[in-house]
């Protein structure tokens, strides 16, 4: 069964979900495609018949390169944010396991999208990577979740750089479960599917809700506040909109400080 969108593909079959972001060449997520994935999500967290929902993006050049920049600006950020982290309360709250499978890069808050995922499956060429700091941005979600994932320093280094880690280093830190070249992907995919179709869908249901009790309470009440942050400090500041205006008209940006 297969439903239509304009920006991603949702397929089910076999007890699988699968939502393909599908927005060539970098699959940028602008609100539409935000409004898509959420709507695909509460579609999967309905439907019984699911074992698994699998995120990925189409391509092989990127899983996704971020939320579109110009949703960023002053006059769109508030509901931007509003709907992207929709996504996230979804992907907590969900009664299913939930697979990132990054075949390209995974920047902004396509890197976002892949960590909130329950498990990660890479391919050996894909990167990840939080540059929000370089057009002056916080990364939310990442901001609220990496900390927790792999540890204060990590997640610091990575936001406070902006820089982009492959594969191999993100399995060291402990953001992804497995890499495996890019050829092999659907096979490991496929291989982990099998296991957890093998097991009880209940149990995974309340083994889920029980790991996700006290991260999603804690999730909540951090990324309302990192919102906070973003919205009533930083976007008040002029190298704020420097930092957004600056990439978006292909320039260095000139820092103030203020």
């Amino acid at each position: 069964m297969s439903q239509d969108f304009q920006n991603i593909i949702y397929k089910v079959e076999d007890g699988v979900a699968k939502i393909t972001i599908n927005r060539p060449p970098l699959n940028v997520l602008n609100v539409e495609t935000i409004k898509e994935i959420i709507s695909a999500l509460e579609n999967a967290n309905v439907d019984r018949d699911l074992y698994v929902v699998i995120i990925t993006g189409a391509g092989e050049r990127a899983f996704s390169a971020g939320v579109d920049i110009s949703a960023h600006l002053p006059d769109k950020v508030d509901k931007t944010l509003g709907q992207f982290h929709k996504i996230f309360h979804l992907l907590t709250a969900l009664n299913k396991p939930t697979i990132a499978v990054v075949n390209g890069i995974a920047l902004g808050g396509g890197c976002e999208l892949a960590i909130a995922c329950d498990m990660i499956i890479a391919s050996d060429k894909a990167k990840f990577g939080q540059p929000e700091i370089k057009v002056g941005a916080i990364p939310t979600v990442a901001a609220a979740l990496l900390p927790k994932l792999i540890g204060r320093k990590q997640a610091l280094e990575l936001i406070f750089t902006g820089d982009t880690i492959s594969a191999a280093e993100a399995k060291q830190m402990g953001l992804v479960n497995k890499v495996v070249p890019a050829e092999k992907l659907a096979e490991a995919v496929e291989e982990l599917v099998r296991k957890l179709k093998g097991l009880s869908p209940i149990v995974l249901k309340f083994v889920r809700k029980a790991v996700y009790q006290g991260i999603d309470s804690d999730f909540r009440k951090a990324l309302d506040g990192v919102t906070n942050v973003y919205l009533e400090q930083l976007m008040q500041t002029e190298d704020a909109v420097e930092g957004l205006k600056a990439f978006l008209e292909k320039r260095k940006p000139q820092w103030k400080g203020k």
